[in-house]
C-alpha cells in the first residue's frame, strides 16, 4: 500500500511536470503526460529493482521531472543490500545530475531577469538543491539499513543463544538423570555392603543360638545379644540410606515439573549431590574398624586371622571405606558360601597404594551354607569391583586351587 501510494503521488507528479516539459520540447501536451505517467509509476517496483528506478530518475532529471522518484529512489537504494560502491556511484550521478539541470535552469532565469540576483546564487543554487535532494535520502538510506542489519543480526543471536540455552537444559536433564543413577547404584551397592553382612551374621549367630540354646544358656543368651547389636545396627544404616533415597526422590520429582529450568536446578542439585555423597564418605566406616569387622565374624565362629603389613597410615575417607567393604563383603561371601572355612584377612599399606587380601580355605562341611539358609544375591563381586575400578584400582576374585575362594584388591593411594 505504501509503495502504491508511492507511485500514485510519482506518476501526479511526473504527468504534471511532463506538461511544462512538452511544451518546451514542441510535442502534445498529451505525450509529456503519459510520459510523466509511465515514468513516475516505476517506483512501485522500488523494492525489488531499485536500481531501475534510480537510473529512471537520472535520466529523466534533464526534463525536470521525477523529484520524489529520485529522493525515494535513493533512500530505498541505500537501505537495500547493495555494495558502498554502487550506492555511490549513483548517488554521485543524480547529485551531479540534479547540479547541472538547476545551474542551467537558475542561469537562464537570470538571463531572462526572472531572478535579478548576482552570479553567485548560480552556483549556490546548484550545489544547495544537489545536496538537498541527494544527501538526506543517502544517509537517511543507510542508517536504516544499518539499523535493520543490526537488528537482524541480534535477532539471529538471541535465536542462537534460545537454541544454545535449550541444548544446554537438555544436556543438564541428561546429567541430572546420571546423576540419579549413579546415586541409586551406589545406594542400592552401600545396602548390599551393609545389610548383607550384617544380616548373614545375624542369620548365623541365630542358627547358633538355636544350636546351644539348651546345652549352654549362658552362650545363647551372648548370642542373642549379638544378634539384637547387629540388627540395629543394620536398622541404621538402612534408615540412614533410605532417608538419602527419599531425598534423591523428592528431587527427582522437582525437575519433572520443570524441566527446562534445569540448567540452574541442576547445577544446585549436583552441588547438593556432591555435598551428599562427601557427608555420606565422612561417616562411612574406616580402616581402624576393620579389627572389630574381623572380631565379629570370629563371634559368629568363623576361624579369621588378621595380618596387617607396612605403615599403618590414614587415607582419603573414600579409599578407606572401598578397602573396609571389599573385606566386609568378602566375609559375607565366606559366611554364605563357605561357613565354617578358615580365612585369611591381609592389609598392606604400601608407598603409593592400599592392598588387600580375603582368602578361605576349602569349607569342612560343603553344605554348611545351604543348612543356614543364607540367600545369594548375585551383586557383591559385582559392586566390589565397581568400588575398585572407581578409584582407578585393580580388583581380581576367583576360586584357589586347593578348592577355596580368593579376593584382591589394590587401590592407589593418591
Amino acid at each position: 500500500m505504501l509503495d502504491g501510494a508511492l507511485a500514485l503521488a510519482s506518476a501526479v507528479e511526473c504527468a504534471a511536470e511532463g506538461i511544462p516539459f512538452a511544451r518546451e520540447a514542441g510535442i502534445p501536451a498529451s505525450v509529456g503526460i503519459v510520459f510523466g505517467l509511465v515514468a513516475g509509476s516505476v517506483l512501485l517496483v522500488r523494492r525489488k529493482w531499485p536500481l531501475a528506478v534510480v537510473l529512471v530518475a537520472i535520466a529523466i532529471t534533464p526534463a525536470e521531472m521525477g523529484f520524489l522518484m529520485g529522493v525515494v529512489g535513493l533512500y530505498t537504494l541505500a537501505a537495500c543490500e547493495l555494495p558502498r560502491r554502487v550506492i555511490g556511484s549513483l548517488a554521485g550521478m543524480s547529485l551531479l545530475g540534479t547540479a547541472i539541470v538547476t545551474f542551467v535552469r537558475v542561469r537562464q532565469d537570470m538571463a531572462r531577469g526572472d531572478l535579478t540576483l548576482g552570479d553567485w546564487f548560480v552556483p549556490f543554487a546548484a550545489v544547495t538543491t544537489a545536496l538537498g535532494l541527494t544527501a538526506p535520502p543517502v544517509l537517511l538510506g543507510l542508517y536504516v539499513g544499518a539499523r535493520r542489519r543490526l537488528m537482524e543480526s541480534l535477532r539471529e543471536r538471541a535465536d542462537s543463544l534460545e537454541r544454545e540455552l535449550q541444548l544446554l537444559a537438555e544436556r543438564a536433564e541428561e546429567r541430572a538423570e546420571w546423576a540419579r543413577n549413579e546415586e541409586r547404584t551406589r545406594i542400592a551397592r552401600e545396602m548390599h555392603d551393609v545389610v548383607a553382612h550384617r544380616v548373614s551374621l545375624m542369620v548365623v549367630h541365630a542358627a547358633a543360638l538355636q544350636a546351644v540354646a539348651r546345652k549352654d544358656p549362658e552362650k545363647a543368651v551372648k548370642n542373642a545379644a549379638l544378634v539384637g547389636d547387629m540388627g540395629r545396627q543394620a536398622l541404621t544404616e538402612l534408615r540412614e540410606m533410605l532417608g538419602v533415597l527419599r531425598a534423591g526422590e523428592g528431587a527427582g520429582r522437582r525437575s519433572a515439573v520443570v524441566p527446562l529450568a534445569a540448567v540452574g536446578e541442576a547445577a544446585a542439585e549436583a552441588a547438593s549431590r556432591v555435598a551428599a555423597v562427601e557427608a555420606g564418605a565422612a561417616e562411612g566406616p574406616c580402616l581402624s574398624e576393620l579389627e572389630e569387622l574381623v572380631g565379629q565374624s570370629a563371634a559368629a565362629g568363623m576361624v579369621v586371622d588378621l595380618s596387617v603389613e607396612g605403615e599403618v597410615r590414614s587415607y582419603a575417607a573414600e579409599i578407606e571405606q572401598t578397602a573396609y567393604r571389599v573385606v566386609q563383603e568378602a566375609l559375607t561371601n565366606v559366611h554364605k558360601h563357605a561357613a565354617g572355612a578358615k580365612t585369611h584377612v591381609r592389609l598392606a599399606h604400601r608407598v603409593s597404594e592400599i592392598a588387600m587380601q580375603v582368602e578361605n580355605e576349602p569349607p569342612p562341611e560343603p553344605a554348611a551354607a545351604l543348612a543356614a539358609g543364607l540367600p545369594s544375591g548375585g551383586n557383591g563381586l559385582v559392586g566390589m569391583r565397581e568400588r575398585v575400578v572407581a578409584l582407578g584400582g585393580v580388583f581380581v576374585s576367583g576360586p584357589t586351587e586347593a578348592g577355596g575362594f580368593r579376593v584382591s584388591a589394590v587401590i592407589p593411594s593418591a
